[in-house]
Order: structure tokens, then sequence, then C-alpha cells
């Protein structure tokens, strides 16, 4: 199978760790292959909504869940790229991406851009995955924060357009791409390590959650529009 489609759909219980600042020392990040199809959702703003797949625990609703985070995807092609260097296994769903992936550049991605999954899921790309002291201390990798940043393959977070149910093995396909520039990766570095960026991602207009309007006009407010 050379389409693009899901490899794996991936859900994770609540378990308490060591490498979290979550209320109740929980993480829902070690995920596994759920071995069926798994309903995908609309689960409500972030702060009182989850996680959008059915099954999938998330523990820190500070930063995690709600709408515009409701799925997360990750290409199994980056994933491969990282067991090489890493020197180790690395199976679908050890990064807590929901959707493992493959034929497709999640990150060159529009904010936006839509994806049908299957016969009934349509997915909104909408943001790009921010790394955190849960997914290092998960990953047990020293330095993990500094070297996933640096790599710039994040992976995408996307709303629930149209709900339904995934499965391994659905293809995926773009259904919708919109005019502008503001990539998975752009938007990810301008959120990171070139604020100078953060102007640019106003272009993706409602397909950037509130939240991050918010940072931009910010940012603006201090430094000035730098656009050219």
């Amino acid at each position: 199978m050379n389409r693009a489609h899901v490899i794996s759909v991936n859900t994770g219980r609540a378990t308490v760790v060591a490498h979290t600042d979550a209320e109740g020392g929980v993480t829902g990040i070690a995920k596994r292959p759920a071995a069926g199809p798994v309903r995908v959702f609309s689960p409500g703003p972030k702060g009182t909504g989850g996680s959008g797949v059915e099954g999938d625990a998330v523990c820190d609703g500070r930063h995690h869940g709600g709408d515009h985070q409701a799925v997360y995807a990750y290409a199994r092609e980056d994933l491969d790229r990282w067991e090489r260097e890493l020197g180790r296994e690395l199976p679908g769903g050890i990064f807590g991406e929901n959707l493992t992936t493959t034929g497709l550049d999640v990150n060159a991605a529009l904010l936006g851009e839509r994806w049908r999954i299957g016969r009934e899921v349509v997915l909104e790309v909408a943001s790009a995955r921010i790394p955190c002291r849960t997914f290092q201390g998960h990953l047990g990798e020293g330095g993990w924060v500094r070297r996933f940043t640096q790599e710039q393959r994040p992976g995408a977070y996307l709303r629930v357009v149209r709900e339904g149910y995934v499965r391994a093995g659905d293809p995926i396909e773009v259904v919708h791409r919109p005019d502008h520039d503001v990539t998975v990766s752009l938007w990810f570095r301008a959120f990171t390590t070139e604020r100078s960026l953060l102007p640019r991602t106003l272009a993706a207009g409602d397909a950037m959650e509130p939240e991050a309007h918010e940072k931009v006009r910010q940012w603006l407010a201090k430094h000035g529009d730098v656009r050219n």
C-alpha cells in the first residue's frame, strides 16, 4: 500500500509517572495501537475538553487537548529517521501520536488543510506539537526537548471537522489546501526558535487557535510587525 494512509490509531491510559508536573503526576503520553476502529470526535474547548480520540487520556488540560489539539499525527517516515539517529526502535505511538501516518509530509501541511481519513472522518491541520518535559521523560533521552526542537519535525495537531471512526489502513486524502504559506514547520519555528516569523502565522486565519492568535498579538504589541 503506497498511498497515504494510517498505519495505526494509538491511544493511551492515564499513568502515574515521575516526569510530569500535571496534577496527580499522571500522563497519557504512552500510547499503543488500537485493535479496531476508534471513534474520533470534537472534544470541546481546551481546559474542559480532552482528547478527540475515544479511549485516549489527556491528563494536563492546561497545555493539551481541546478542539484545536483533538488529534495528534506523526509520520512513520519521521519516526524512521529518529530511529536511525537514536539507534533504537520507535514503535507507532511512542511520540504520543494518535495517528501514525505514511505517505504524507505532515510537517509540510498547511494550517487549515483538510484530510479525509477513510469514509467518514475529516480533520483540519491546526498547529504543531511543542515538546515538553513529559515528552522528554517518557522517551528517556537527555536534552530531548532541545534536540526535537532543532530538528523541526514536530508533527501536527488537528481539529475534527467531521466525526466518525478511523482504523489502521484507512487512506488519507488531502481534500483542501488553503491559499497561504503557513506550514506546520513554519508555525513551529515561529512559536519556538524564530519568533520574528510570528506575524506570518496570522495568514492562517481562523485555522489557528485563539490562544496562538493572542500570543502573536502580544508579540506585535512589543516588537511591531516585521513582515516585509
